[in-house]
């Protein structure tokens, strides 16, 4: 079974990032990190698919915006983090 796309919009040194990725690799999930510090591109990127949200990190799994790592953490606190991760990606 695929994992699903993991996307975490990050900046260095945020403290909520680092506790992100930590979560996910936590629970064995691999994702991908992209930097939008010295980025005025991505960051737009960022802000678009989020719905206009500036802070980070900024978190979508299988294309579904989680948001940053409060959202996450409630997430799976709730039991609803596992599911979404061991599920398929669905296509597009």
């Amino acid at each position: 079974m695929a994992e699903p796309r993991i996307l975490v919009y990050s900046t260095p040194f945020c403290g909520y990032c680092g506790a992100a990725k930590r979560l996910l690799t936590a629970k064995g999930a691999e994702y991908t990190e992209i930097d939008v510090m010295m980025d005025p591109e991505r960051r737009q990127e960022m802000l678009s698919k989020s719905g206009g949200r500036r802070t980070v990190p900024q978190i979508f799994i299988d294309g579904r915006h989680i948001g940053g790592f409060d959202d996450l953490n409630a997430l799976d606190k709730a039991g609803g983090l596992d599911p979404l991760l061991a599920a398929p990606p669905s296509t597009p």
